[in-house]
């Protein structure tokens, strides 16, 4: 590519265009990129992760971190390192009419979302919801299409996320309609749930929007210009969704160890260890053994192997920048990184071995699946019998009237298609906290009754 194509594909990749509702101007305060930054710090979708499960669920510690505060470091990681990017493809290619934090504003916008999809109880989360829906018949009963029937089966809190910001927040608008390079560096993932053939790659291996939000997405990538992979079904990701993956990657992989050796389910010294190794010549060993107390030791190791991995990112996406431009990289950034991979691979262990499968963890998650089946188990039949797939019980004509207008259909009353109609309830309960999924549950089932 020549300096000319590399402008071209920029000013594409960093569109202002808002699907749906045209390319507002800037206002003179803030740019369309901040504006998205607003608007989805001020939805409700966004102020539940405060109880949304990062490792430890429901933790009773007010230190380690909850989704919402993982959201806040990742935006503050990806801000950094978008504008550090900005600002070197901004003198390499004479790019016009752009500055470097707006390529800041952009992945700090497209953190700050990446996991507002997410179920109650984390990652178990989608597990729980994907093997109810294997389990049910409903998929089968309806003849749904293949893709469709991957929509339930393959449930991605990704492609929720999308949905969430395109369709579920302000549903009359619809959506927060965020600027094309927000939402395209938002879905690492860009592509259907169901495709004849596998993808490889980090962008293939996930799905990011359900059929139902297909229309939406083709155009995001068209106004952005994301080279397709598949027609229609699958694209190459935006170049800024790297830079999105490295920031989550690096915030959830660091201060997970950090909050488990605060509650003692790694050692202290082996988390020191293994965050020294990975920061390296960063780290100031006069300082360090000025720090006595524990913790503080384990912060400043933190923010140095988080400046070293971001500043490895930097240097491995700015290296490959036109293969990664053309849609041919299809690695991780920091795996790519001949100083900080062997490192962050050890902590990866640690993690798997130690961490995630912490008791208090493993147990609440267990509990989980309990919980998502139930719910999931009563608002179906609900709607099912609502929709006149045979008759309503007095039970199931009251569960309809605890479900929102807004996951019914017109009228008030649930969709006559089945497959928007299973989709809504989806909606309406992985759009739940952990502390509200497991107080409903308990109250429905009767094992507790609403305070008088």
């Amino acid at each position: 590519m020549n300096d000319l194509a590399f402008r071209e594909s920029w000013q594409r990749f960093l569109s202002t265009e808002r699907p749906g509702a045209g390319s507002g101007p800037n206002a003179r305060e803030r740019t369309a990129f901040q504006q998205d930054y607003d608007r989805i710090v001020f939805t409700s979708a966004f102020r539940r992760l405060k109880d949304k499960t990062q490792v430890f669920p429901l933790s009773r510690s007010d230190y380690v971190r909850t989704r919402l505060t993982h959201s806040l470091e990742t935006s503050c990681a990806g801000r950094s390192l978008g504008t550090v990017i900005g600002r070197e493809i901004i003198d390499r290619h004479r790019l016009s009419g752009v500055e470097a934090a707006d390529f800041g504003a952009i992945v700090a916008a497209a953190c700050l979302a990446h996991d507002i999809g997410n179920p109650p109880f984390g990652h178990a989360g989608e597990d729980a919801i994907r093997e109810w829906f294997k389990a049910s018949d409903l998929l089968e009963t309806y003849g749904f299409t293949s893709a469709q029937r991957a929509d339930f089966q393959r449930y991605e809190g990704n492609a929720q996320g999308f949905r969430i910001l395109t369709r579920l927040q302000n549903p009359s608008n619809p959506g927060l309609q965020l600027t094309a390079a927000v939402l395209a560096a938002f879905t690492k993932y860009p592509r259907a749930s169901w495709l004849e053939a596998p993808l490889s790659g980090n962008g293939g291996k996930k799905f990011g929007f359900f059929q139902d939000d297909a229309p939406a997405f083709r155009q995001v990538a068209t106004a952005t210009g994301l080279p397709e992979r598949m027609p229609g079904e699958a694209w190459h990701r935006h170049p800024l969704a790297y830079l999105v993956e490295v920031a989550d990657d690096t915030c959830y992989l660091i201060v997970d160890l950090e909050d488990a050796s605060r509650l003692g389910f790694v050692r202290v010294e082996d988390a020191e260890a293994l965050l020294a190794n990975l920061a390296g010549s960063s780290v100031n060993d006069g300082r360090l053994n000025r720090i006595s107390d524990p913790k503080e030791r384990i912060e400043y190791l933190r923010a140095k192997a988080v400046g070293c991995l971001l500043d490895e990112a930097a240097a491995v996406f700015l290296e490959n920048e036109a293969t990664i431009l053309a849609g041919m990289f299809t690695g991780d950034l920091l795996e790519s990184s001949p100083v900080v991979s062997t490192p962050l691979q050890e902590i990866k262990k640690v993690a798997a071995e130690q961490i995630y499968v912490a008791r208090p963890a493993l147990e609440v998650e267990t509990a989980g699946f309990e919980v998502l089946g139930g719910l999931l188990a009563l608002f179906t039949a609900a709607v099912e019998a609502g929709a006149g797939m045979r008759p309503t019980t007095t039970r199931e004509r009251m569960l309809l009237k605890l479900l929102p207008l807004q996951f019914l259909g017109p009228a008030g009353k649930p969709d006559a298609d089945p497959y928007p109609r299973l989709l809504k309830v989806a909606d309406f309960v992985t759009g739940m906290t952990d502390s509200y999924a497991v107080d409903l549950y308990r109250k429905l089932k009767g094992i507790d009754l609403p305070a008088a």
